[in-house]
């Protein structure tokens, strides 16, 4: 089943797994789908919108008589991943406050 994921919480979770390595395209879906249930379609537009951004950059590689095309994160996306990081630790807290209520008078 695929959900809708926040466009900044996947955008944070693509340049979270290029810190790693640089990906090819279907390498870094499938390495997402791993933990996020979304489609294989999604993430196409996603890479393309953090390239356009400056956040990814992208250089080709020959496999069996074909080009790969890879992603590598830059300085600017890391910073963006910094940003959101902390934006995430933040709603994320709220978050699991609010999900268990009020355990002060247990």
């Amino acid at each position: 089943m695929a959900i809708q994921v926040p466009t900044e919480l996947l955008d944070g979770c693509v340049l979270g797994v290029l810190t790693r390595q640089d990906f090819y395209g279907y390498a870094l879906t499938q390495e997402v789908r791993q933990r996020l249930p979304i489609s294989e379609s999604t993430l196409y537009p996603v890479l393309r919108r953090l390239k356009k951004n400056g956040w990814l950059t992208t250089y080709d590689e020959p496999f069996r008589g074909r080009n790969r095309r890879y992603y590598r994160l830059t300085r600017t996306g890391q910073a963006q991943l910094t940003v959101i990081r902390a934006e995430w630790g933040d709603f994320s807290q709220a978050v699991t406050t609010l999900l268990e209520g009020d355990q002060q008078d247990d």
